[in-house]
């Protein structure tokens, strides 16, 4: 008997906003996993039948031309798996920009996979403190504080993608995706608020002010798939949004909390957001290890007794390994990403943690993508943009390893302290 299409597709831009949408759709009923890769027949059918099924990438870090070429593969990939909506899923702050990361080069790159006219773009997540008003994007910072996005402590000055334009459809209209049509949120108040959009609508961005908006941008968004299969972008606010207008009785179920870890915790800090710094200042019953970027990239000698200090470590106990913020010009942040990641694979080489943390968003992604590890699920849980999941590898020693990766601006305080128990 043929295995049933999934109706879902997600595409992660990184690997740590990827793993929200996984657990948006498991704590929703649905099957779901997310493949480190264009995952091959073996893996599929180790997978068994799944709702829902992602890749989780590394557009956010790329040019248009190399984004191209990754997503065209995996548009073909979903196009052939036969799912309905394809969501290209970017950080909840959009933060991208022409040169880099482009949330237009993907759409050029994939919508020619799925023609249905309508590109909807789901412009907040409530949950995670984003939202849209009238195309304007913003943002909670680590007190609570909204900010405009152009305005954020945090975002305005991100180092690669800083976020200087609030207004979402001129943000995307310089990475070549234009026009944008605006539906305000007060559409979704309205009796029949949102049936006037034409067929031909083009991309579309919608206000998201509360939760109770997403139900109302699904039904509209499911009510057109039915023109083809479709291709949607924004946080995972898209994943909410179609399962709270396809949602029955059966299928929430109230997320599991994270159990205790069963051994030593390894934790890899690469963000230098002040809300991940702040957290690290707070994790006690951690043996800290500081990484030098500079010297990580230029020393070998620096990387191998880091490798020796971290495993000296989880032999006692819970272990993170920290990179400094450089004292001197800025260095290449996918380059320390990338040497974090070998650093790591290095450590796990011989180490045996039960629960690994990772920090920042590059980090997450070339961190993991260092390990053999070709899949994860959800497990439980743990706070809002950060789950627990569980490793799918062939190697013994990785697969089911617990795995949490966090968004630099997620989280409370006290998240390393929580996650370490």
């Amino acid at each position: 008997m043929a295995i049933p299409a999934p109706r879902y597709g997600w595409y992660g831009d990184d690997f740590t906003g990827a793993t929200d949408t996984l657990a948006t759709l498991a704590e929703r009923g649905r099957r779901a996993l997310l493949f480190l890769g264009l995952p091959t027949p073996g893996q599929l059918a180790a997978a068994g039948p799944l709702d829902a099924i992602g890749i989780a990438g590394a557009t956010r870090t790329l040019a248009p031309p190399d984004m191209a070429r990754e997503l065209e593969a995996a548009g073909r990939f979903f196009a052939a798996a036969g799912v309905a909506l394809l969501h290209y899923k970017c950080c909840s702050t959009f933060d991208s920009a022409p040169q880099v990361g482009s949330i237009g080069a993907a759409v050029a790159a994939l919508r020619g996979f799925f023609p249905n006219p309508l590109i909807p773009i789901v412009g907040g997540q409530p949950n995670l403190g984003r939202y849209c008003l009238f195309g304007q994007l913003f943002a909670a910072a680590g007190d609570g504080t909204v900010h405009r996005i152009d305005r954020h402590p945090t975002m305005s000055r991100h180092p690669v993608t800083p976020m200087t334009e609030a207004d979402l459809r001129l943000h995307l209209g310089a990475q070549g995706l234009a026009p944008v049509v605006l539906v305000d949120y007060r559409a979704h108040e309205a009796p029949d608020g949102l049936a006037g959009l034409p067929d031909e609508a083009g991309a579309v961005l919608f206000d998201v002010a509360r939760e109770a908006d997403l139900a109302a941008i699904g039904r509209l968004v499911a009510s057109r798939l039915d023109a083809g299969p479709m291709l949607a972008v924004g946080p995972s606010s898209v994943a909410r949004a179609l399962a709270a207008a396809e949602a029955t009785s059966s299928d929430a179920r109230a997320p599991s909390p994270p159990p205790r870890a069963k051994g030593p915790v390894l934790a890899l800090v690469g963000s230098l957001s002040p809300v991940t710094r702040a957290q690290v200042e707070a994790a006690h019953g951690y043996a800290r290890i500081a990484v030098d970027p500079g010297r990580l990239l230029s020393d070998a000698a620096h990387g191998r007794h880091l490798r020796s200090e971290a495993i000296a470590a989880l032999a006692r106990g819970n272990a993170i390994l920290v990179t400094d913020r450089p004292d001197g010009p800025p260095v290449e942040a996918g380059a320390v990403a990338t040497a974090t990641g070998r650093l790591l694979a290095a450590v796990m080489e011989e180490a045996r943690p039960a629960r690994l943390v990772v920090a920042g968003g590059d980090t997450s992604t070339m961190a993991v993508r260092a390990l053999p590890i070709w899949g994860l699920s959800y497990r439980a849980a743990c706070v809002p943009g950060a789950p627990l999941c569980r490793a799918h590898a062939d190697h013994p020693w990785l697969d089911r390893l617990e795995i949490i990766l966090k968004g630099g601006q997620m989280g409370p305080r006290d998240f390393f302290a929580a996650v370490g128990q």
